[in-house]
């Protein structure tokens, strides 16, 4: 099968499961974000799943009870696309997150000048487990980063 031939098969992710501790705590976490709470479902006592939304975000999280083996604050580099990382990081922090100082990092030789600092201005911050997201300033797409329509 070749590249052109999966570019027609339609596959979106949709949801990433992230490991938390105690699910009440990261709900409000996630919620003090702005983020959606999609549903909030206690299927047992021993099973429930919480999932929630970033603002316009085509991909969610889920958390809970029930839902995974991995150890709870397992996971680092989630990453955030924003169109302006200052204002983000602002926002966060306003709202108590711990964001770490923006950082740029160096392009790699043959990299596009006119996408100015796009793909490489970074900032991150934790959840209350410890579970790590990565702010990335995306301005402008390079080419072939988007699907056709």
């Amino acid at each position: 099968m070749s590249n052109d031939d999966v570019n027609t098969i339609d596959m979106k992710l949709e949801v990433v499961t992230i490991p938390v501790s105690d699910v009440d705590r990261a709900k409000e976490f996630y919620l003090s974000l702005g983020w959606r709470l999609d549903v909030d479902l206690a299927i047992s006592d021993d099973v429930r799943n919480v999932q929630m939304t970033p603002p316009r975000s085509r991909c969610s999280i889920h958390f809970g009870k029930g839902l995974s083996a991995m150890t709870p604050g397992s996971l680092d580099r989630l990453y955030l696309a924003v169109e302006d990382i200052e204002a983000t990081r602002a926002d966060l922090i306003s709202r108590g997150v711990d964001v770490s100082e923006v950082e740029e990092q160096p392009k790699p030789p043959g990299f596009p000048d006119d996408a100015g600092r796009s793909y490489f201005a970074y900032a991150s911050f934790k959840d209350p487990d410890g579970n790590g997201w990565l702010l990335q300033e995306v301005t402008t797409r390079l080419p072939g980063r988007e699907w056709d329509d």
